[in-house]
């Protein structure tokens, strides 16, 4: 009996024991698994912390166009001014209210501008009223108090973003940029208690089913804006529970650690709203470009409600391709705003009756400008090194003038239209580069017939023989030497020798010599022989150092030829050359940029201009003064029969078998180098006055023309030059031309004598080396 009592007891003792034995069980891997989840915990914070307190995102470079800047009497039309406000998205209104709005009638526009952080600081928003007469503005003034203002200046364009991430692209705002709407929007659709939850909400998961349930139809989410933050930062979009538990964890953490204000800013900038091709748009910041080219603070309540409602599903929603189920979603937002109090009847009235108003996809506010990037590239590499554009966030404020480079695309787009219909020729290109001569900025570029083309860029790549755009500076060089423009210069036929034997006889363009003709002439009509006698009288030698100084940077080879344009620049380098001559001997090398900002708008650089007078000042003068001759009656005639009353330099340059035709010429503020040929250098049938004047006449029609003004200096004054010899002499004596000469190298005024010509010339067959090679035959 013992035995079996024993027995008994024991085994009701057992299950006591196993339950012991389970709970202790249940109790350490409790205690295993939450140790493994502090760990894992321990670990998820220290991303956390990584990620938030680090760079979050990798920031492309911003790249701006230069502010127009505003002044009375300036060269600017009431169409070219709405032009530039296109460009930046400005509205317009019956009555600007708010910054971004503007109101226009035949002669005024009044206008709310922006505020802006510029590169010499921030301004803010304020109100002007421009009024035009012609291709003029006449007048600037406060319309607030009536005050006539002297100088006024627009926010600049966002021209494009550099070494943008391969997959991910954004523009940052910080959380006071974002408009009060949308932020409510956000949290009304999004996440109803994201000021009160811990960073997951279980009353948000049952009320969106709630939600969800009585419409039939998926309304609102259940993971909160911390947890889809979490997600979109850390996590894949599988949607695994291993996945849910990891980002309710992280929500937990990202709450405790960070406020409320600060898991917004951060959302608003990482949530996915769009795909621009192969890379995705991030963040309210660029999506409102990206759907509206506008900056985020000018939305209006149904552009607002569009992009919250994207965020249920950019590509479900995109409104180009679904623009209807778009549309009905954007209202259910306005909606949900109306029936909680957050916008009126009236505003939801005319939101939800408001059309889309999206750009064209991929616009994102002014079109790419692919030539001139291209040299903003290049100069940002030659300058800061490869690595400079890995910074994050930089703003760079470039030089680029939208009217302008708008002005040169139409030009080279309808002109090389006209062009090949006339020459048969479907292949025919041209390239174009405007600067600024007075700054030595980059205006404009364009690098081929479509100026959208991101390929080869004709502009800054394209080297051709030049032809006479040689002859300016070669002359310029020769009233440096003690030539005037009144020097009678022989026009006869020559014959060079080379060392080995080699004759070389150049001829004019017509196949016409006159005997002899003036220094100025000779220049207006482009004549050749008279240019290669100038050229034989200076010496090679000098012209190519004068050349290098004034801002060729290749080697040139020293033939005679070299005076008739074999020397080949790409219309870059033409216009580096002609600054110089522009500026009366004055050299600066051509920038694009005006001013780089780090991501805290601190200022990383800015250009200043470094100049060197590498020419006689006064040579410099005479130069540009002949070169008005040009456009007065010489081969650039066709200017001054378009444009009368005003006056321009320039020069025609053609090359031999009519392969290139070049035009260089400049107003009072612009410089522009116009090239038009075949990229397989062959024959246009075109010369410069045929083919590259009549872009830059195009041009200018677009662009007008602000008359240049040209200052004689001191030591110039006024000359009575004989016809007969070339002479200072009195012109009551014989036949003389007035003309501008330096008056330190003139000899005397003669009486009524005859005189016989200064300048003598190398004899035919005078051994010269051996300059045959690549030798033009004519230039014009």
């Amino acid at each position: 009996m013992a035995k079996q009592t024993r027995t008994k007891k024991s085994t009701k003792k057992k299950p006591l024991e196993q339950r012991r034995f389970g709970w202790g069980l249940l109790l350490k891997v409790a205690l295993v698994m939450a140790v493994l989840m502090g760990v894992f915990g321990i670990y998820l914070d220290s991303q956390v912390r990584e990620r938030f307190e680090g760079q979050k995102w990798a920031l492309p470079a911003l790249v701006y166009s230069r502010p127009l800047e505003l002044f009375p009497g300036q060269k600017l039309s009431h169409a070219q001014m709405l032009r530039e406000l296109q460009m930046l998205n400005y509205r317009k209104v019956d009555s600007p209210s708010g910054p971004g709005e503007y109101f226009a009638n035949n002669s005024r526009i009044d206008i709310h501008r922006r505020s802006f952080n510029f590169s010499d600081g921030p301004e803010d928003a304020r109100q002007i009223s421009l009024t035009f007469a012609g291709q003029r503005l006449q007048a600037i003034k406060n319309p607030v108090n009536g005050r006539e203002l002297g100088y006024a200046r627009m926010d600049p364009v966002l021209l494009d973003r550099l070494n943008v991430d391969k997959r991910e692209d954004r523009l940052l705002v910080r959380l006071d940029q974002v408009p009060e709407l949308l932020k409510t929007a956000l949290i009304t659709v999004e996440d109803r208690d994201f000021y009160k939850h811990d960073g997951v909400s279980p009353m948000a998961i049952i009320r969106a089913l709630v939600v969800n349930l009585k419409a039939g139809r998926t309304i609102q989410g259940g993971s909160t804006l911390t947890q889809q933050l979490a997600k979109n930062l850390f996590l894949t979009p599988d949607r695994s529970l291993w996945r849910k538990v990891q980002e309710a964890y992280m929500a937990l953490i990202i709450d405790f650690r960070y406020d409320k204000d600060e898991i917004l800013e951060a959302y608003l900038n990482e949530v996915y709203l769009g795909q621009n091709g192969n890379q995705g748009v991030y963040g309210f910041g660029l999506a409102s470009y990206f759907y509206f080219g506008l900056p985020l603070n000018e939305l209006n309540p149904d552009q607002i409600a569009l992009m919250v409602a994207l965020v249920k599903g950019p590509s479900y929603y995109d409104p180009w391709r679904n623009s209807e189920r778009a549309r009905d979603r954007r209202d259910l937002v306005l909606r949900l705003l109306a029936n909680d109090g957050h916008i009126d009847r009236a505003t939801y009235e005319q939101a939800s009756g408001a059309p889309l108003r999206l750009i064209e996809r991929g616009r994102m506010g002014y079109g790419r400008t692919p030539a001139f990037m291209g040299l903003l590239r290049q100069e940002l590499q030659e300058r800061f090194g490869n690595e400079f554009l890995n910074q994050n966030g930089l703003k760079i404020f470039s030089s680029l003038d939208p009217i302008a480079q708008h002005s040169a695309e139409q030009a080279i787009a309808e002109q090389v239209k006209q062009l090949r219909a006339n020459t048969k020729k479907s292949d025919l290109e041209a390239a174009m580069v405007v600067s600024n001569w007075r700054k030595g900025e980059v205006s404009a570029v364009v690098g081929g017939a479509d100026p959208s083309y991101a390929g080869f860029n004709r502009a800054l790549s394209a080297r051709r023989a030049i032809g006479s755009l040689i002859k300016p500076p070669v002359y310029a060089q020769a009233l440096a030497s003690g030539f005037t423009l009144g020097s009678a210069i022989k026009d006869q036929p020559i014959s060079l020798r080379s060392e080995g034997g080699q004759v070389w006889k150049p001829n004019n363009y017509d196949r016409k010599f006159r005997g002899q003709v003036m220094f100025v002439d000779a220049l207006a009509k482009s004549l050749n022989v008279p240019t290669v006698n100038i050229g034989m009288a200076v010496g090679l030698d000098k012209i190519i150092k004068g050349l290098e100084r004034m801002g060729v940077r290749q080697s040139i080879p020293a033939y005679p030829s070299l005076m008739l344009g074999t020397l080949e620049l790409t219309p870059f380098e033409v216009n580096q050359l002609y600054l110089t001559l522009a500026n009366q001997g004055l050299y600066q090398p051509l920038t694009s940029i005006r001013a780089i900002q780090d991501n805290q708008g601190e200022l990383v650089y800015q250009h200043t201009a470094k100049a060197t007078q590498v020419l006689d000042p006064d040579a410099g003068y005479l130069a540009l003064y002949a070169m008005t001759k040009v456009v007065g009656g010489g081969t650039a005639a066709h200017l001054a029969a378009r444009f009368p009353n005003r006056v321009m330099a320039g020069k025609t340059g053609t090359t031999n078998d009519l392969r290139d035709a070049w035009y260089a010429g400049l107003d009072n503020e612009e410089l522009a180098s116009v090239w038009v040929g075949l990229d397989n250098n062959g024959t246009t049938g075109l010369t410069g006055a045929s083919g590259a004047l009549r872009v830059y006449s195009r041009y200018l029609d677009s662009r007008g023309v602000d008359s240049l003004e040209l200052t004689q200096p001191q030591g110039v004054e006024q000359v009575n030059f004989a016809y007969s010899d070339g002479q200072p002499a009195d012109p009551r004596c014989e036949q003389t031309r007035l003309l501008p000469a330096k008056s330190a190298d003139l000899p005397p005024i003669r009486g009524c004598r005859p005189a016989t010509p200064t300048y003598d010339i190398p004899a035919a067959g005078e051994q010269i080396g051996d300059w045959l090679k690549d030798i033009f035959n004519f230039a014009r």
